[in-house]
C-alpha cells in the first residue's frame, strides 16, 4: 500500500484559522485538513468553528486524536491531498515516531509563555520543545519556520543553532 499523500504537517497552537485554511491549503493544493489534537477531537464547539473555516475555502476537515491519526492515516485515499495540523512539537513528535509518513514540517505559530524564548517573532520554544524538535529532525529533514506561504522560509535547524 502506498503512503498517504501528506503534503505538510504544520505546528500551530491555534490549529485551523483563516491563515491556515486560506493561504496554506491553497498554496499546497490540499483538499483535506486533518486536525490531530486530543482535545479538539472531543470538543464539538472547536470542531464547528474550524469546520466553518475549512468549508469557507472548500476543503474537507477531520478531527482525530493523535493515536487515531497514527492508526488510520495509512487508509487515506490516494485522491486525498492531506494537510495535517497539530498544536505542539510534542504532538508532531508523537505522530512522526508513531509512523505517520511526514516528509515536511512547517512551524508556524507557537505563542510565548513563561520560560519560552523567541526563535522568531511568532515562534517561542522551551527546552522540551527543543528536545522534541531534535528528535523529529532525526526522521524528518525538511523542517522550517514560515508564517505564511509568501514569507521567508527559515530552517529550524539553523534557528536552533543560533540559540
Amino acid at each position: 500500500m502506498a503512503d498517504p499523500n501528506i503534503l505538510l504537517l504544520r505546528i500551530d497552537n491555534r490549529l485551523v484559522h483563516g491563515q491556515v485554511a486560506m493561504a496554506w491549503t491553497s498554496a499546497l493544493g490540499a483538499n483535506l485538513l486533518v486536525v490531530a489534537d486530543n482535545v479538539a477531537a472531543e470538543d464539538k464547539l472547536q470542531q464547528e468553528l474550524m469546520s466553518m473555516t475549512a468549508e469557507s475555502v472548500g476543503v474537507g476537515i477531520r478531527f482525530f486524536t493523535l493515536q487515531k491519526t497514527i492508526d488510520i492515516i495509512a487508509k487515506a485515499s490516494p485522491s486525498q491531498k492531506i494537510f495535517i495540523v497539530c498544536k505542539t512539537p510534542k504532538d508532531a513528535r508523537t505522530l512522526v515516531e508513531g509512523g505517520v509518513p511526514i516528509h515536511s514540517i512547517n512551524v508556524g505559530n507557537m505563542h510565548f509563555s513563561e520560560g519560552k524564548k523567541a526563535l522568531t517573532k511568532k515562534v517561542y520554544v522551551d527546552d522540551k520543545d527543543v528536545t522534541d524538535f531534535k528528535a523529529i529532525m532525526i526522521k524528518v529533514n525538511d523542517i522550517f519556520v514560515q508564517d505564511t506561504p509568501g514569507d521567508r522560509k527559515d530552517s529550524l535547524e539553523s534557528l536552533l543553532k543560533n540559540q
